[in-house]
């Protein structure tokens, strides 16, 4: 089954912040909840490992990235990830991601993903798969925001314009480290009650 993602994201720190991040392959790895770069094989091929904790058990998966190619000037990533559970099941993923000026300053980060599943993953139906994979980056682009604010962060001019004085500091937002199975598994069911009922209007 595949499924193609062309999403966007605002990031409230500055492009250069933002390619930081995103050139940094290992870095860059630390976003996906879960995930971790375990092993660098070369200049572009990289070994790594996503854990998924459903209660008190994990299930691990183990796979490969590579970089397909780096533009510095467009400020554009190309790579390639596959990964297989022991059960058989697997995944891969072609991703395209793109940092882009906003016109406030800030950052959007373009991304356009191909993912392929194989195995158990792919009972899901391409709806849910769609649904659990926009979860998935929405916890992603949360992650680099926060990476990429801790390099440079943008402050919107409507906050620059206010004293430090009277202005309170804001709490910084909490990266999520884990990928929770739970939670993906109660997207799946609330699309597959949605579409149940839906047919049925």
């Amino acid at each position: 089954m595949e499924v193609t993602l062309d999403k966007s994201y605002p990031i409230k720190a500055t492009p250069d912040a933002c390619w930081t991040i995103l050139s940094n392959v290992t870095e860059l790895a630390t976003c996906m909840p879960g995930a971790a770069i375990t092993e660098q094989t070369d200049a572009t091929h990289y070994k790594g490992s996503v854990k998924v904790k459903v209660g008190p058990a994990t299930a691990a998966f183990a796979g490969d990235i590579e970089v397909i190619s780096i533009d510095v000037a467009a400020r554009k990533l190309v790579m390639m990830g596959k990964g297989a559970d022991k059960s058989g099941s697997s995944a891969s993923m072609q991703l395209t991601a793109t940092i882009e000026n906003a016109a406030d300053g800030t950052t959007n980060l373009l991304g356009k993903a191909e993912v392929i599943v194989n195995g158990k993953f792919a009972q899901f139906g391409g709806r849910m798969m769609t649904s659990v994979s926009d979860m998935i980056l929405q916890q992603f682009a949360g992650n680099f925001e926060i990476k990429a604010m801790a390099l440079a962060p943008v402050v919107p001019a409507a906050a620059g314009a206010t004293s430090a004085a009277s202005a309170a500091p804001a709490a910084a937002p909490e990266a999520v480290t884990e990928l929770n199975g739970l939670a993906i598994a109660w997207m799946l069911i609330k699309n597959f009650f949605g579409g149940l009922f839906g047919k049925k209007a």
